[in-house]
């Protein structure tokens, strides 16, 4: 009669923003003259890795799914599934919307009107200047404004969803210039 292998935890898993690295999923052990063979589903996934004794990674693991290994002892062929799963799950990032706006005035005017050519409820939108956050307006479902804008410079936006912290960067930069009056 021969000895399954030995049963070990998986590990791993979470959620990650779309477009990131991926999450590692890995098992608590490994026994040695024992092959891994992780399955996202009912599809392998990757070479079967073969055990050393300690902790096995199977890296970064990029799609969504609901992770398991089946561990398979050389020479007997016999099987059996580890304990546990690892999901992953992937959040959608922001919907990208055009910045809008922009344009010139001069010294001593109120300034140019910046905007966002539309917003989701839950995500907040930061408007920069440059390399420096100007203000933060919460999205609406509409097209949104941040007001009239008085310093020059290139304006740009980012979105960050409130609940999952995953951004994206909305479409386009704006320029605002301050022309001088007549001397």
């Amino acid at each position: 009669v021969n000895s399954l292998p030995t049963v070990f935890s998986m590990t791993g898993g979470g959620t990650y923003c779309s477009g990131g690295s991926g999450l590692y999923v890995g098992l608590s052990g490994s026994q040695i003259g024992v092959n891994y063979q992780l399955f996202n589903g009912s599809t392998a996934v990757m070479t079967p890795l073969a055990g050393t004794g300690a902790a096995l990674s199977f890296g970064l693991q990029t799609a969504a799914g609901t992770y398991t290994v089946v561990a398979t002892k050389a020479g007997t062929s016999c099987t059996n599934n580890m304990s546990g799963t690892a999901t992953i799950t992937i959040i959608s990032l922001p919907t990208v919307y055009a910045v809008t706006g922009g344009g010139s005035y001069c010294t001593a005017g109120t300034g140019v009107l910046v905007g966002l050519a539309g917003s989701q409820t839950g995500v907040n939108y930061q408007l920069f200047r440059g390399a420096t956050l100007d203000t933060t307006v919460a999205g609406t479902g509409s097209p949104i404004s941040f007001g009239n804008r008085l310093g020059a410079g290139s304006y740009s936006v980012v979105a960050v969803n409130a609940t999952t912290g995953c951004t994206n960067n909305m479409s386009g930069a704006v320029l605002i210039t301050v022309n001088p009056l007549p001397t």
